[in-house]
């Protein structure tokens, strides 16, 4: 099973210091056929305003990244963190029980491009944690990776889950095979650029859901930055 969802398919909120694209269903953007991909819940790709973001508000049972494109986005919680993070950046927090948190464009002048994202934890009533790691661009050039995982391995972030998320980054002559287990499905987001995908030609926001397939090909990239979720 292979289906590609275009970038403009996806629900939209503009509310003015905020535009959001959702590519599932999400506030006032209901679409029943867009609940989930497995456990995997919501991608929002959200461009803020300078001076403005989300005021404090609560989370429970959800794997929550953050993960910036360009740009800066400032976190705090009420776990005490408090951090601003920058491209390369993978923030994880995990509200379990509940968490309350705020996140705010600190620029004067620039806008923040960042992408987040929710995964159904494993089990619900989890202990709220916080976790962040930089993955530099030489890490993610021109192979897929590994930033999350529900081991932590290869120095990725910690989920509370069987879903593992990779990040490339693809130009010119740059490609990957990625090998799929039975009974696992893809999920890969296009959050930058172009490139193509067994042939197939992927742009910015566009989304291919891969499941009984034994392997994917990544080729052709123009300035890509790819999201693969690997996904029970």
């Amino acid at each position: 099973m292979r289906y590609l969802r275009k970038a403009n398919d996806r629900g939209y909120a503009d509310h003015g210091w905020l535009q959001s694209r959702h590519s599932f269903s999400f506030a006032d953007y209901h679409d029943p056929n867009h609940m989930q991909f497995g456990a995997l819940r919501v991608i929002n790709e959200d461009r803020v305003q300078s001076g403005m973001g989300f005021g404090t508000h609560s989370h429970r049972d959800m794997e929550i990244i953050s993960y910036v494109l360009s740009g800066q986005l400032q976190h705090r919680d009420s776990m005490g963190n408090t951090s601003v993070i920058g491209p390369g950046n993978v923030q994880r927090m995990s509200a379990g029980t509940g968490v309350t948190h705020s996140e705010f464009n600190p620029s004067n002048s620039e806008p923040v491009h960042f992408l987040q994202i929710w995964i159904i934890p494993e089990a619900r009533g989890l202990t709220p944690s916080y976790e962040e790691k930089v993955f530099d661009e030489a890490e993610k050039r021109g192979r897929l990776r590994l930033v999350a995982s529900p081991d932590g391995a290869d120095g990725s972030v910690r989920l509370h889950q069987d879903a593992r998320l990779y990040i490339g980054l693809f130009d010119g002559d740059e490609h990957v095979q990625y090998a799929m287990q039975p009974g696992r499905g893809v999920y890969l987001h296009v959050a930058r650029g172009e490139i193509e995908v067994d042939g197939q030609r992927l742009q910015a926001g566009d989304a291919l859901m891969v499941e009984e397939e034994a392997s994917l090909e990544l080729r052709g990239g123009k300035n890509a930055e790819v999201l693969l979720f690997d996904l029970a």
